[in-house]
């Protein structure tokens, strides 16, 4: 063989290798959040096995401690946990959703370049906020601002349940918690949206205007049903956020253990997150198993929501 077909050659084994190598990588990373993903859960497991093998009387004796004699069993005690966190996470899904389409399509089909880049940075920057700055922001500002709004629902819709009075005065409940996370969920929902939305075929946009729709016309027809999956994946995104969230709500919701609905009085439900963060400190080894058996309970919701996530993504892209 030649010198020259082996140089001719060299290039096609070296491409052969790096091909080999960047395959063997990316299976490595692939396995690797899988056993990540399978460590977190078999910690979990393992931490509250004493609550599911052990002595069933001392479970329930710390459960009647954590509540005050409200709950002796494991179920009474996280069933309100898990209802409080999925209906202020549900209701700051539904505030931020229609609010982060609107933001979004803003930025991607109506506002000037300049004025879309300054607020795409801003949507960015509220991302990147820590949890507890919007905790201070919703105890010290919010809570007491709100107040009258409140208090205007609970005297005009009050013969709404949700909206049932009084009005609690300070505002520490699920409505100014979800009213906070709504927030917090917006910029997530926003940038994701608004990527999406500026994704959507040019072609087939320029077409609808040619064939004279106005821009929502062009919008419904061209940009929404391109963006669907998308949306609903950035949306189970911040529902994701919203149903992890501590600090926030521990530092604005005033804390309950029913099943209530009404948004406006205090002291109603609670969530998982906040409660494992308030309870931790003074629980002793068998209240810590407790509590990371609600956690577990909450990382089993959390696939169950990105589990619904995808299969209405994949209907969405059928």
């Amino acid at each position: 063989m030649s010198s020259q077909e082996k140089a001719a050659m060299m290039p096609a084994a070296s491409g052969k290798t790096a091909d080999k190598v960047f395959r063997v990588i990316a299976y490595a990373c692939g396995i690797l959040i899988l056993v990540v993903l399978a460590a977190v859960f078999l910690f979990l497991l393992f931490r509250a096995w004493p609550l599911i093998g052990g002595d069933q009387t001392a479970n329930s004796q710390t459960i009647s401690d954590f509540t005050g004699g409200k709950a002796s069993s494991f179920w009474g005690y996280v069933g309100p946990l898990l209802f409080g966190t999925v209906l202020v996470s549900a209701l700051a899904l539904l505030i931020s959703f229609f609010v982060s389409l609107g933001i979004a399509l803003f930025i991607s089909h109506y506002a000037p370049k300049q004025l879309a880049t300054a607020l795409s940075y801003v949507v960015d920057l509220l991302a990147a906020i820590p949890s507890v700055i919007y905790g201070l922001w919703g105890g010290l500002i919010l809570v007491p601002a709100i107040y009258p709004f409140w208090n205007w629902v609970a005297t005009y819709l009050g013969w709404i349940p949700l909206f049932a009075g009084p009005a609690a005065s300070p505002s520490r409940t699920v409505a100014t918690v979800a009213v906070v996370l709504s927030v917090m969920i917006l910029p997530i929902i926003t940038s994701l949206s608004r990527d999406i939305f500026l994704q959507a075929p040019r072609l087939q946009q320029e077409a609808a205007l040619a064939l004279g729709a106005t821009k929502w016309e062009m919008i419904k027809l061209a940009v929404l049903p391109f963006g669907k999956s998308g949306v609903v994946s950035a949306s189970m995104l911040g529902l994701g956020r919203a149903l992890g969230e501590t600090m926030a709500v521990l530092m604005i919701l005033s804390p309950g253990l029913t099943y209530s609905f009404k948004l406006l009085q205090a002291s109603q439900n609670q969530t998982i997150a906040a409660n494992i963060a308030a309870q931790y400190p003074e629980a002793n080894d068998l209240g810590v198993s407790v509590l990371i058996g609600t956690g577990l309970v909450l990382f089993l919701i959390t696939f169950v929501v990105n589990y619904v996530a995808r299969k209405i993504t994949e209907k969405k892209v059928a």
